[in-house]
């Protein structure tokens, strides 16, 4: 792909892009090259559109078609701007982490619902504060949970752990943007087996790998190719991080304390039963989401 010799304006350079990605069967090819000249402009959507006959610097031209070449050939969008939106936070992401998904999302409202008022810094009936409470993410990768619950829960200490160190940078980057990175402690760990046993969790939550390696062929290609294998696949079936990561969980949360978990296709059976074994789990509820899977499931500990 050559980017047009001749000058072009906001309308033309969109108009090509969009053309462009259509013929290379991109998804949502409109929104990525929209993404793409935002990103390249350092302008919003309605500048642009309200902008159209804005002529390009010939460098921006090269820079936006050089980003439609390479979505074009599969690179993800999300990486080629390096952000992708969270919660209603911008997050840094990088082809070290996994690109935060909107079903995530459910995690931490799961997490919100059942803490309830235990979510609040202050007792609103006393007006004395809560005590601290200590939230662990397994599996952080670019710190969106982890980030994203210390924003919301103010008086609480989060732990996140990942076996990338890449991975963690990007998460204390994330914590350090918005401003939570004193409250959220990133360790080079697989699941919990680096964290000290001493003070026990009110909260464990994870987006574990969770596809099946034989069905890696049946992933689009920007996440096949391009997000990274140790987040995405969680052995052959799948399932196998879960039964690790519920006994782990059950020695390190406290009596009452939660464990919320994002599921994977097909794994709702697997993981339930898994929480039927000791230590002894109540409260079992699961979240469907917008497209009716099975997303989140939430246990507490007896």
């Amino acid at each position: 792909m050559i980017a047009p010799a001749r000058a072009m304006d906001n309308r033309q350079a969109l108009r090509h892009g969009m053309a462009s990605l259509r013929s290379a069967n991109v998804p949502s090819h409109t929104l990525a090259a929209e993404l793409l000249l935002m990103h390249v402009l350092g302008h919003d959507r309605t500048w642009i559109y309200t902008h159209p006959e804005k002529p390009l610097d010939p460098s921006d031209v090269n820079r936006y078609f050089a980003l439609i070449e390479r979505r074009a050939a599969g690179e993800p969008t999300q990486y080629l701007t390096g952000k992708q939106e969270f919660w209603g936070l911008e997050f840094e992401v990088t082809p070290a982490v996994l690109i935060p998904r909107p079903e995530t999302e459910h995690a931490v409202e799961v997490v919100l619902e059942r803490l309830g008022e235990r979510g609040i810094k202050i007792n609103t009936l006393t007006g004395a504060p809560r005590p601290m409470l200590r939230i662990a993410d397994l599996g952080t990768g670019s710190g969106c949970l982890a980030v994203v619950l210390a924003h919301e829960l103010l008086h609480a200490q989060v732990v996140a752990t990942d076996i990338s160190a890449a991975a963690l940078e990007v998460g204390r980057r994330n914590s350090e943007r918005h401003k939570v990175a004193d409250r959220v402690q990133f360790i080079q760990s697989d699941l919990l087996e680096a964290v000290g046993s001493a003070t026990p969790f009110d909260v464990i939550v994870s987006n574990p790998p969770y596809v099946a390696r034989e069905e890696a062929d049946q992933l689009p290609r920007e996440v096949r190719e391009h997000e990274p294998g140790a987040a995405l696949f969680g052995g052959p079936s799948g399932f196998e991080m879960y039964g690790r990561l519920i006994k782990q969980a059950g020695g390190l949360l406290r009596s009452g304390g939660i464990l919320v978990l994002e599921l994977g296709y097909n794994s709702l059976d697997h993981v339930h039963g898994l929480l039927y074994g000791p230590p002894a789990w109540v409260n079992v509820s699961v979240t469907i989401d917008l497209a009716g899977i099975p997303r989140v499931i939430v246990a507490q500990r007896a």
